[in-house]
């Protein structure tokens, strides 16, 4: 049966001098793995070839045996242009395509992650700067985290609950705790690290993000890179592009 969807590609392989076989994300099918027949061809059912953040509406023939679904029709939209306007808002983008993929499912929709995702590229293309653009990457990778149940405890200690206030002076985080732990709590704990206090400010008041500076914020992008290397058991092959001149 023929089935249409919003889709917004995550990647895609050159398969011949003709086809691509593309990974899309789908609000409500989730990711599809499809052959795109002939995409490669200036006058294609799909306007040309299909790239990373192509986005538009779909029309696909499902495959339920696991193997890829075939493209009919992809009415590309061009949204997403500005993208390529800035190399450091191109890796935010990218590192969120990778996330989106690491952590997505085939045939496992998430409209409301779909959603979230189709804003944040609309937003990062749109940021009037380096500093801007991080800290709307930090957030989606926040909210990628809480979609699939690892959201990070912020508000308090993961193990003794208690606040944050200003007289705290060490907090540190811990991957395996999946949050924050402060000074009494952390020598039960083996994987930590301990944070700047303006790190520490911005994770525990997550509002401050959006007056930090770029160094700042590198250095709260490092504590994120650090948890998802720990989940992902390998390091996000874009966390290169943001771990330099971070401040912990």
């Amino acid at each position: 049966m023929i089935a249409k969807d919003k889709a917004i590609c995550l990647r895609k392989v050159d398969y011949s001098e003709s086809s691509q076989v593309v990974t899309f994300f789908t609000r409500q099918h989730g990711k599809i793995g499809v052959m795109a027949k002939g995409s490669r061809r200036a006058k294609s059912t799909s306007g040309g070839a299909i790239e990373v953040f192509s986005y538009g509406q779909m029309v696909f023939y499902p495959n339920e045996t696991g193997k890829l679904a075939t493209l009919k029709e992809f009415d590309q939209q061009p949204v997403f242009m500005g993208l390529r306007r800035n190399l450091f808002v191109m890796n935010c983008a990218l590192f969120a395509a990778e996330l989106m993929d690491h952590f997505t499912h085939e045939n496992d929709p998430h409209p409301e992650l779909f959603d979230g995702f189709v804003r944040f590229l609309t937003d990062v293309q749109t940021a009037s700067d380096n500093a801007e653009a991080l800290s709307l990457l930090i957030i989606f990778q926040l909210t990628v985290l809480g979609e699939f149940g690892s959201a990070l405890v912020l508000n308090r200690c993961v193990n003794c609950s208690s606040s944050w206030n200003d007289s705290v002076k060490n907090i540190y985080f811990c991957s395996t705790a999946n949050g924050l732990i402060c000074a009494d709590c952390e020598g039960a704990f083996v994987d930590k690290l301990r944070l700047s206090k303006p790190v520490a400010d911005c994770l525990t008041q997550l509002r401050n993000l959006k007056n930090a500076d770029e160094r700042l914020l590198r250095g709260v992008e490092k504590v994120i890179i650090y948890h998802l290397t720990e989940i992902l058991h390998k390091r996000p092959k874009m966390a290169k592009y943001f771990t330099a001149s971070a401040s912990q």
